[in-house]
């Protein structure tokens, strides 16, 4: 009964696991991005994961998915040639910021949103909203004096304890789009599930922008972790030509 139950654990953990094209690492999935080879060979990404056919994954940052096409691993791990758009990092980005755009739109629609300045700093003062408050949004165009006295009301109010997320990885255009407004510059969030997932793809699309090339250390399992969608490494598969095995 143990043997069995450490069994499915391991598959269980191997299934959550896959091996980053640019590091050779073994990473969580949620850390990963996967990509997909479409019919016509473009290389495409798959960030809910949902895409048909073998897939290959790489951390989840420009740095690695950079690496990954210099060492032109994508082609070599999908075994089969494939079109890798020059602007692959700036499409996955535009992707990244969209998914977390769209669910500030719909925690917006949630009635979890305040935009304004005096709205989002009456949030901060309010004792009874401030409690609620998980994130502070700040356009990184606007200016940076309404930035700095918003950050000094959330550190009056807070004493740094449980303060909100100060968000300024957005432009207000970006904003506009997903709030329907036109000039925002400063919001508020209060919590619930939308907003939760909105912090969860900010967090995503920070990663991104400012991961660096990933570093972990190789998974101490004695079995070898799978390159690409379900198929087992070969670890004594030949050097490719440009001097980068496939183990």
């Amino acid at each position: 009964m143990v043997l069995t139950e450490r069994i499915e654990d391991d598959d269980d953990r191997r299934a959550r696991e896959r091996l980053c094209a640019a590091t050779r690492l073994v990473r969580p999935v949620d850390t990963l991005i996967r990509l997909v080879a479409a019919p016509d060979g473009t290389l495409t990404p798959d960030l809910k994961r949902v895409l048909p056919g073998r897939g290959v994954w790489v951390t989840a940052n420009r740095a690695s998915v950079e690496e990954a096409m210099r060492k032109r691993a994508f082609a070599r791990l999908l075994k089969r040639p494939v079109d890798v758009p020059a602007d692959l990092p700036d499409v996955i980005e535009r992707l990244l910021r969209k998914a977390a755009l769209d669910m500030l739109s719909f925690a917006n629609k949630a009635g979890l949103v305040l935009s304004g300045f005096a709205k989002v700093m009456d949030a901060i003062e309010s004792e009874r909203v401030s409690r609620r408050l998980v994130a502070v949004i700040q356009a990184r165009d606007g200016a940076e004096d309404g930035g700095r006295k918003l950050a000094q009301a959330v550190k009056r109010a807070y004493l740094d304890r449980n303060a909100p997320n100060f968000i300024t990885i957005f432009d207000s255009a970006h904003l506009d789009l997903a709030l329907g407004r036109t000039n925002v510059i400063h919001a508020a969030l209060c919590a619930g599930p939308a907003v939760t997932g909105f912090l969860d793809r900010v967090a995503a699309l920070a990663f991104w922008q400012d991961g660096g090339l990933a570093s972990a250390e190789p998974h101490p399992s004695s079995e070898a972790p799978l390159q690409a969608d379900d198929e087992p490494s070969t670890q004594d598969a030949a050097p490719s030509q440009d001097g980068d095995d496939v183990s």
